[in-house]
């Protein structure tokens, strides 16, 4: 690894957590502690908002931006092709979002990777079939976000029709359908619900729910198979 790369590692690396030693920074990066030292001298002495000393562990002060970005081109692949799938089969306001968000990374990239990066030839088409949705999928969205309750009329693979209150936990796409992760308060068990397959769709109230040990995401991953099911649609029953 270059001494670039090794610096620039050791800045992402000490985002992601609130204290790491200089041991730690050496076993990620595969060189001594006395070669972090040095590294971590270096970046402060270079204005990096570094804080902490050897053998306690260092600190990288909130609000600091890094220089010009560096892509490798696949990495470059991966984001343009990230964000034209989600412009192409999410809701218009999170199309807009991926898009802004390439634009960011434009501006801020060297000349050389912007041309690479308009000229990627990864393409996700606008001429696919998508289930229609009766509601704006940015409503689920931030109800998701913000631990709202939904409720919504329901009609599940056979015909069946019911009224849900539940709590959602996670969004999924089976193209072309999406699919809903809940817990419902009506069956009293997680279910998943295929958001085509709803109609009258709201939110009753602005009041959080809170997490409950056994009604977490985390918990409905622990069952095998169940987004298999739901995206089947034989769950949601």
């Amino acid at each position: 690894m270059r001494r670039a790369d090794r610096l620039f590692e050791i800045i992402q690396l000490m985002r992601r957590r609130p204290t790491v030693t200089a041991r730690e920074l050496g076993a990620a990066l595969e060189v001594s502690e006395r070669t972090i030292y040095r590294d971590i001298a270096d970046l402060a002495a270079s204005g990096v908002p570094i804080e902490g000393e050897a053998g306690v562990g260092y600190t990288l002060r909130p609000g600091f931006d890094l220089p010009p970005l560096m892509f490798k081109e696949a990495e470059i692949e991966a984001l343009v092709l990230g964000a034209r799938i989600v412009e192409s089969w999410a809701d218009g306001e999170l199309a807009e979002a991926a898009t802004d968000v390439i634009a960011k990374i434009e501006a801020v990239i060297p000349e050389r990777l912007r041309g690479y990066m308009a000229g990627t030839a990864l393409l996700a088409p606008e001429t696919h079939f998508v289930e229609p949705l009766g509601f704006d999928l940015a409503d689920l969205r931030r109800a998701l976000r913000q631990r709202l309750r939904v409720h919504f009329g329901y009609t599940d693979v056979f015909g069946q029709t019911s009224e849900r209150t539940v709590r959602p936990l996670s969004l999924a796409f089976f193209g072309p359908v999406w699919v809903l992760a809940a817990w419902c308060e009506l069956r009293e068990d997680f279910r998943t619900f295929r958001l085509d397959r709803m109609r009258g769709f709201t939110v009753p109230d602005l009041a959080p729910f809170r997490p409950e040990p056994g009604k977490t995401l985390h918990d409905f991953l622990k069952r095998p198979g169940t987004w298999t099911r739901g995206a089947a649609g034989a769950s949601d029953g």
